[in-house]
């Protein structure tokens, strides 16, 4: 791609004016922003149209998978990681269901973890959201069925401590390295909308194409649902004060490697812990220190996977220095005397990502194209 003058624009990540880009408009842009172009020439000090240029540029060669406004769906819908447990020869094939046929599946990941270790069989690992008069047991169910599931574990999160990415700026992040203040709470509460609110969200959220990538970047979706700009302002102002706005971001590939093939990032694991009852809140709100942590949440593994309670996700190049984070996880809880049970590390492998769908509306025309009757769906229904 080029830019006004004819010049071929840099998509590469290590580029030194995308790399000061990307630090920031990955995960510090919070809450709703009316003009994230703006904002991020602002922090960077760099000219906003060559902003812009070098976001459509990234988007367009795929450097940057999406752009869109991020909602805190976990108060929006009923949400869950699932560990899936299947054979081996299902496991590709219910991959590629998750990701392509189901779309309230967001993440979708295979993991592996020690021979032996609790939950090693469960390889499958995916993200499940459902809007809130529906079951998530029941869509489960039907996934189940159309992969061949051996069997499968809700682990629906009671909290959140951390929820970002910032894969550019944590390059950089030491082991132990954390915040002075404990990891912010997140419910997990359902919060209802009216149906005007639920109808300026779903434009709020959509993830936006290259072409509509401009300064006045709000206009084209408050036309294209009859509101002015202010009424658009407004709402999301209401849904921010209401802890469902999450942050602009422009997100990067996880572990593809780019066009180019660059990699902002290899591996990524998931950590467990199992701490005594009651000191959930606590254990978590320390991992949500650590600045390396994208993802902290208390959910709880069962037997299945030993009774762990807390977990969290981390990104990096060098698998010894994401172990070494760890280390560093593992001695400030033994520091501050939570016990520790047991511990585990998922390793990721084949992944695949995208925002799940929340919509009730999306959610009846999917059991439609199924042939499911949408009452059967219901926490009262009969599959």
């Amino acid at each position: 791609m080029k830019n006004a003058v004819g010049t071929t624009i840099p998509v590469t990540i290590s580029d030194p004016i995308n790399q000061k880009i990307l630090s920031v408009s990955e995960d510090l842009l919070s809450g709703f922003q009316t003009d994230p172009f703006g904002e991020i020439s602002r922090l960077t000090e760099i000219p906003v149209d060559t902003i812009i240029d070098r976001i459509k540029a990234m988007l367009a060669s795929g450097t940057i998978r999406r752009v869109r406004q991020t909602m805190i769906t976990t108060s929006l819908a009923r949400g869950s990681l699932v560990a899936w447990q299947l054979e081996e020869s299902k496991l590709n094939g219910a991959f590629d269901y998750m990701f392509q046929e189901d779309p309230f599946s967001g993440h979708v990941v295979i993991r592996t973890a020690d021979v032996g270790s609790a939950g090693e069989r469960y390889r499958l690992w995916t993200t499940l959201k459902v809007p809130p008069q529906f079951s998530l047991e029941k869509h489960a169910d039907f996934l189940a069925e159309k992969v061949g599931a051996q069997s499968y574990r809700l682990m629906p999160a009671k909290k959140l401590f951390a929820l970002g990415v910032g894969h550019t700026r944590r390059k950089q992040i030491l082991p132990g390295s954390r915040s002075e203040d404990p990891g912010r709470v997140i419910d997990t509460e359902i919060i209802p909308l009216t149906s005007e609110q639920w109808k300026i969200m779903e434009v709020l959220k959509r993830e936006f194409a290259v072409s509509e990538l401009v300064q006045d970047l709000w206009q084209q979706r408050a036309d294209e649902i009859g509101i002015t700009l202010q009424e658009l302002y407004d709402t999301a102002d209401e849904l921010e004060a209401k802890g469902l706005i999450g942050r602009f971001s422009t997100f990067l590939e996880h572990v593809k490697p780019t066009a180019d093939g660059e990699r902002v990032t290899r591996y990524n694991a998931l950590f467990h812990w199992a701490v005594p009852e009651g000191m959930e809140l606590k254990a978590g709100q320390e991992l949500g220190r650590h600045h390396i942590m994208t993802h902290a949440y208390w959910r709880e593994g069962g037997p299945e996977f030993q009774n762990v309670n807390v977990m969290g996700v981390v990104h990096g190049t060098d698998k010894q220095l994401i172990l070494d984070h760890k280390k560093a996880i593992d001695d400030h809880l033994s520091e501050l005397n939570i016990p520790v049970s047991y511990t585990n590390v998922f390793w990721g492998g084949r992944s695949e990502i995208k925002p799940s769908e929340i919509s009730p509306l999306a959610y009846q025309q999917w059991c439609e194209s199924n042939g499911i009757d949408l009452g059967d769906m219901t926490a009262g229904g009969n599959l």
